[in-house]
């Protein structure tokens, strides 16, 4: 493993003040919002060098034209702008992203007995998808390093394997409150009911699985092709977490979004997990994560950094042209959730992030009451198909600098998959529209 460097770990720092500084704020003590954007953006400038070269020239694409947006805005159109706060989209989304990585302190690295015994064919496709998707709900895209190398211990990852493990995944997006793409939905739009969007999500995502599975037996011979066994010891870690966070939302702490619980309860757990052992062995474990994992987040962190000041910049200046009464649609029913679906899904192939398109869309929409739900089942459904066939998504980027396959060649493979899944999603939008309008 490549030794970091003192920038590297100075940024981490920085990450982990502004994690700090974003919970202080859920206490409504004293308004952090400034601080956690300037420590976010501080640390991504420290670490832009180091950012992969596709990621940063999307990323760098991103800033100039959210930037162009706002200076068009201010001396073309007139436009009053509050240039501190310029940096603050999705702010709570990557404070969500920096608490989530603290779940890999939860526990011993390396625990035996997490896994069963060898499992071969289909039924080995279809342990790996359910292995990697419900491990990444809590764990997100480090669950498929994790059992992806697991699987490249007994040789090098066959097709079928990489297709179970970006599938599994991104397919969690459909329900998966601890997810990215939760989490930015939730800020987006945070009078969405989860309830009805997890009542329709999980059974899709349960399809996607199905669907893995016999579409995979057919294409390929999968006698020899190991699968991922897992232990049910394994799912626990992920079922408690979902239950403390449910426990916190409507009980404990009511009045604070599932974003800001994940965001402040995944990091506390982990370090209460840790004192078991003594403070010294915690305070050595949070210096390793500092130092080495929240910098290895460069890229997913100015991803969002950077679409939510290009989301803030197109905000602005359609507010500043047409008024701040226009809106894309003026309803948001089906056929606009159906189109919208469309344009994230393509925009995807084309090798924009999900992200973006949704950033996009809901800067350019005003939602009301029901509208947010079926706004919000659009992005999931949308990120999780442009999420698996989107040569440039962020899982499909790790695996193929982690197992040396080709971007192109796993969209060509998820072609299939993604237009059956657009079909059903399509169908599921039809469905829950009817449900929340």
């Amino acid at each position: 493993m490549q030794e970091t460097t003192s920038w590297q770990r100075l940024a981490g720092v920085l990450i982990l003040l502004s994690l700090i500084a974003q919970i202080i704020g859920f206490t409504d003590w004293l308004s952090t919002a400034h601080a956690v954007s300037y420590l976010l953006w501080a640390a991504v400038v420290l670490l832009w060098r180091d950012i992969p070269r596709r990621s940063r020239l999307q990323a760098g694409v991103l800033i100039a034209l959210g930037v162009l947006m706002l200076l068009v805005a201010r001396f073309v159109y007139g436009a009053e702008i509050d240039w501190p706060s310029m940096l603050q989209g999705n702010i709570f989304v990557v404070s969500m992203l920096v608490g989530v990585s603290f779940i890999s302190l939860i526990g011993k690295q390396g625990n035996k007995g997490a896994t069963g015994q060898r499992v071969t064919g289909a039924g080995g496709v279809l342990r790996t998808w359910l292995g990697v998707h419900f491990l990444g709900t809590i764990l997100n895209l480090s669950t498929v390093l994790m059992v992806g190398d697991k699987l490249a211990r007994r040789g090098p990852l066959t097709t079928p394997q990489l297709l179970a493990l970006n599938r599994g995944l991104s397919s969690a997006a459909l329900w998966s409150p601890f997810f990215a793409s939760m989490g930015l939905v939730l800020a987006l739009v945070p009078d969405v009911q989860y309830a009805q969007i997890a009542i329709v999500g999980f059974p899709l995502a349960m399809l996607s699985g199905l669907l893995t599975t016999l579409e995979l037996k057919r294409r390929f011979d999968l006698t020899e092709v190991d699968g991922f066994s897992l232990a049910p010891s394994s799912l626990m870690m992920p079922v408690v977490m979902a239950l403390l966070v449910m426990l916190f939302h409507f009980l404990l702490t009511p009045t604070l979004s599932i974003i800001s619980i994940i965001t402040f309860l995944l990091p506390c757990v982990a370090v209460l997990s840790n004192l078991r052992d003594g403070p010294r062995f915690t305070l050595r474990r949070i210096l390793q994560h500092t130092t080495t994992r929240l910098p290895a987040m460069r890229g997913e962190l100015s991803l969002f950094l950077a679409a939510g000041l290009l989301t803030i910049g197109l905000s602005t200046l359609v507010t500043a042209v047409a008024g701040s009464d226009w809106t894309l649609f003026a309803r948001f029913g089906t056929p606009q959730a159906m189109i919208s679906f469309a344009a994230i899904t393509l925009s995807a192939l084309a090798g924009l992030h999900p992200i973006i398109g949704v950033s996009v869309l809901a800067s350019m929409l005003n939602l009301h009451n029901g509208e947010q739900t079926l706004f919000a089942f659009v992005a999931l459904s949308s990120w999780a198909v442009g999420t698996s066939v989107g040569p440039l998504s962020g899982i499909n980027l790790s695996l193929q600098g982690r197992y040396g396959v080709s971007g192109y060649r796993m969209m060509k493979n998820n072609l299939p998959y993604a237009a059956v899944m657009s079909l059903l999603s399509l169908g599921a939008i039809a469905g829950i529209s009817l449900m929340v309008i």
